[in-house]
């Protein structure tokens, strides 16, 4: 990989200790390059929300190693002080359910983020509308979010997770509450605005709709990751 999107080398993270430890992970290794969409699949208790909190930087893992967007993030230990920050600035966030604010409207929605982070309201706002835009949406910027439907704002979602441009997106388990259709639209979307923006994403699913899509698959389990060639099925 000549650009770092994403890359695991050994994660390993332990609850507790002694006879009472239990081994989350015991060797994660995985790479997403910059613009690439790939799958995570595996079982109940795998690791696999386990692995999504410490490439989120919720957790801490025990050990290993985790390079974002070209900075080595943790090397034994967090190497970024503002960890707060880093969730902020290089890591978007698309979760099964939208979680959308439900007092603010759809282009405040995108917008908060961006002006948390430091830009003024106008240009918050103007790149939100662009995202929105991109994402078909844009018609719906002033709408609250119970006005929307379930793929208005699985779509105003994507659109917060990308609108700090992060190098990478963790969305675990996005297309879960949609059918067939709604489901495919989330992935294509997912897939132009990797290309688009150059962001690495890690799905997590068990929806076996939208599987056949990747072009690579990770399997975990009981955590240990191995990886696969997907079908790479066009998306209809």
């Amino acid at each position: 990989m000549t650009a770092t999107g994403i890359v695991i080398e050994g994660l390993r993270k332990r609850y507790g200790e002694g006879d009472t430890a239990v081994d989350a992970l015991k060797h994660v290794d995985m790479n997403v390059a910059p613009g690439e969409v790939i799958g995570l699949i595996g079982p109940s208790g795998s690791g696999k929300s386990t692995l999504l909190k410490c490439l989120g930087a919720v957790i801490d893992p025990t050990a290993g190693q985790m390079t974002l967007g070209g900075e080595v993030i943790y090397d034994n230990g967090w190497q970024v002080s503002d960890l707060r920050a880093l969730r902020r600035d290089k890591i978007g966030f698309v979760f099964q359910a939208p979680y959308l604010i439900p007092f603010l409207d759809v282009v405040d929605n995108v917008a908060l983020l961006p002006m948390l982070a430091g830009l003024s309201n106008a240009d918050a706002r103007e790149r939100a509308i662009e995202l929105l835009t991109a994402l078909d949406v844009q018609h719906r910027a002033a709408a609250m979010p119970s006005q929307l439907s379930g793929g208005e704002q699985q779509r105003v979602a994507i659109a917060r997770g990308l609108v700090n441009r992060p190098p990478v997106i963790l969305a675990d388990e996005p297309t879960a509450p949609l059918d067939s259709d709604r489901a495919m639209a989330v992935i294509r979307i997912l897939n132009e605005m990797a290309a688009k923006y150059q962001t690495a994403i890690i799905v997590v699913t068990h929806d076996e709709k939208i599987i056949p899509t990747f072009k690579r698959i990770y399997h975990i389990r009981d955590g240990i990751t191995s990886e696969e060639v997907g079908e790479g099925r066009p998306i209809s």
